[in-house]
C-alpha cells in the first residue's frame, strides 16, 4: 500500500465532522489540525479567511473514497483537497498505519 498525506484546509466547524467521518470508516490513520490564515483568489478577488488545515495520513487505494466523504461534508463549493505521496516513511510507523485500518 502506498503511503499518502491528504490537506484538506475548512471551516472550523466542519473541522471535526471530517476529522470524526474518515476516522470512524477508517478511511485515515490520523490526523493533525491546525489553524491557519488562508488567502486565495475566489470569484475575481483576493479572499482572507481564518481556516482549518487538516493533515491526514492514509493509502493511495482510500483516495477516492476520502474525496467523496470530505466533498459530502465540507461546506465549501469547491474544497481543497490534496494528496501528497509519502516518500519515506519510519517502518514501525507504516505498519502502525495498516494495522488501525484494517
Amino acid at each position: 500500500m502506498e503511503p499518502i498525506i491528504v490537506m484538506c484546509t475548512c471551516k472550523e466547524e466542519d473541522a471535526e465532522k471530517i476529522v470524526d467521518a474518515l476516522l470512524t470508516k477508517k478511511l485515515i490513520a490520523c490526523v493533525n489540525v491546525f489553524p491557519v490564515k488562508s488567502f486565495f483568489w475566489w470569484k475575481g478577488k483576493v479572499e482572507r479567511e481564518e481556516e482549518m488545515l487538516l493533515i491526514m495520513k492514509s493509502f493511495e487505494e482510500r483516495w477516492d473514497a476520502i474525496q467523496e466523504e470530505i466533498k459530502e461534508i465540507h461546506s465549501y463549493e469547491v474544497p481543497e483537497i490534496i494528496s501528497i505521496p509519502i516518500k519515506n516513511c519510519l517502518s514501525d510507523y507504516l505498519h502502525w498505519m495498516e494495522d488501525v485500518m484494517k
